[in-house]
């Protein structure tokens, strides 16, 4: 019997959005084991219009959300999701083809992966390697996603720190998934890739590294100036309120969750 995976992209009406939800679409269609999955697509939207020209994509369902919120917007997904494995995909991200091919398989011990992104600009040009596991690398059992819970609707733009917070108090176990060029050691992790050694410090007591075969990681990730970090980097209330959740998320679990 054919495993079934539910990947819930979600997506706010914008210039780009339709660009943006072709290509995340696209990756998808691209992964070298789509064949032998059965796949369901789930566009999560806010009270939104859907883009006419993907309304009638094969295997493609738009879920809309009672609020806005992108919050909001991915527990709707999650909860629509018939799954017996279930992933995230920001829609101005993408996957590289052999995505599922390395996650998947760890999940016959595992119960939740993660990845690490490289990051490209509008032009594709790349930026840099990001080693924080955003929900664009995130695989997992759908009984993960239950045992964890939604995402908590009060954080506007650190909701993945506060889900991992969680996870790391659940005692499931976790993999983090990084490219073949990362230190193997933790004294290099620490100096030339802090943020990888933050992950094994604060990404809780059942997360290990796994390292792929790739030289780059098999996410990819856009910055631009509608991304949540730009607007953190450039509009003053917006970085308020992520100071905010930061220190909320350490009152609540004494760290930063990776």
């Amino acid at each position: 019997m054919r495993s079934r995976l539910s990947i819930i992209i979600p997506s706010r009406h914008q210039p780009q959005q339709l660009g943006f939800l072709t290509r995340a679409i696209t990756s998808i269609r691209a992964q070298t084991i789509a064949q032998t999955l059965d796949v369901e697509i789930l566009i999560a939207i806010d009270h939104d219009t859907v883009p006419p020209s993907l309304t009638d994509t094969n295997g493609v369902q738009f879920i809309e959300a009672p609020l806005r919120g992108q919050a909001v917007a991915m527990n709707a997904g999650a909860a629509a999701a018939t799954g017996d494995y279930l992933a995230f995909l920001e829609d101005d991200d993408r996957w590289h083809p052999a995505r599922l091919q390395l996650a998947l398989p760890l999940l016959a011990r595992m119960d939740f992966t993660s990845s690490n992104q490289q990051e490209v600009d509008t032009h594709d040009a790349f930026v840099r390697i990001n080693d924080f596991p955003t929900p664009s690398g995130w695989l997992m059992r759908h009984s993960t996603w239950s045992t964890v819970g939604p995402f908590n609707i009060d954080f506007r733009w650190h909701l993945d720190h506060e889900w991992l917070g969680r996870l790391s108090r659940s005692n499931l176990t976790r993999a983090h998934l990084v490219d073949s060029t990362a230190p193997k050691d933790l004294q290099s992790l620490k100096t030339k890739r802090p943020w990888l050694h933050n992950c094994l410090l604060y990404g809780g007591p059942n997360l290990s590294l796994s390292f792929h075969n790739s030289a780059t990681p098999i996410v990819t990730r856009m910055v631009h100036s509608n991304s949540g970090m730009a607007q953190i980097n450039s509009h003053p209330e917006a970085k308020a309120t992520s100071s905010l959740e930061y220190q909320r998320l350490v009152r609540q679990f004494g760290y930063l969750p990776w």
